[in-house]
């Protein structure tokens, strides 16, 4: 379009876009000078919610490497964390929320707890739940594609000169709910509560509630 044309620019091809509008592909890896940017950081007091297995410690820094910001080199552990009921339930169950049969056992729900996680000083997060992204040089894909390039993103911010806590984002499942990824050096400060069963009588409204939300159907 030349300079002073008064028809209206092209929708898509904002400064940033694919060219053509094709579709934006693999997200790009961390950029070399990351660690010169300032962070978006978060102050979270908590506190914050896991839904686990009954038989699993809940303070689960985890280096799998098969969750999305896991360390790729299995150096440090990332503990998930959901800041609601929904969040923390959406986390642990977005399989059975995305995939059909809608369905989720009783007992799937019996073996669970959910406990609370407090901390002795709020969280700093690296926000990735709204502008932080691009002020990053990031996007969404960060949050909802493929983990490898996720995992290097959670590496990367971890070494970052200004030492967060973790990340803070939005599920994949319910883009409405805020998560936690939090690194293993925020392990001493934690503090957990007493957990209570998915299934226990104090906590089935709330249950239900999320079940109807997402719409799963219970079986036995």
């Amino acid at each position: 379009m030349a300079p002073g044309d008064p028809r209206p620019a092209r929708l898509g091809a904002a400064a940033g876009d694919p060219p053509g509008g094709r579709p934006p592909g693999p997200h790009p890896p961390p950029p070399a000078d990351l660690s010169e940017r300032p962070l978006l950081l978060r102050v979270w007091q908590g506190p914050w919610l896991r839904v686990h297995r009954a038989v699993r410690d809940p303070l689960h820094f985890g280096r799998s490497r098969n969750n999305r910001f896991d360390d790729p080199r299995g150096e440090f552990g990332v503990l998930y964390l959901g800041a609601d009921f929904e969040g923390a339930f959406v986390e642990t169950f977005g399989r059975v929320v995305a995939d059909a049969p809608r369905l989720v056992s009783g007992r799937a729900l019996g073996d669970r707890l959910l406990t609370p996680i407090d901390f002795d000083a709020p969280l700093r997060l690296v926000d990735l739940s709204g502008p932080g992204l691009g002020r990053l040089g990031a996007d969404a894909r960060l949050c909802a594609g493929d983990y490898r390039a996720a995992q290097a993103w959670s590496r990367a911010l971890w070494a970052h000169p200004e030492a967060p806590d973790g990340l803070l984002y939005r599920s994949r499942h319910d883009p409405s709910r805020l998560c936690a990824a939090v690194f293993e050096r925020a392990a001493p400060r934690a503090r957990v509560r007493p957990g209570v069963s998915l299934v226990a009588f104090d906590l089935r409204p709330h249950l239900a509630g999320v079940l109807d939300l997402y719409g799963l159907g219970l079986v036995d």
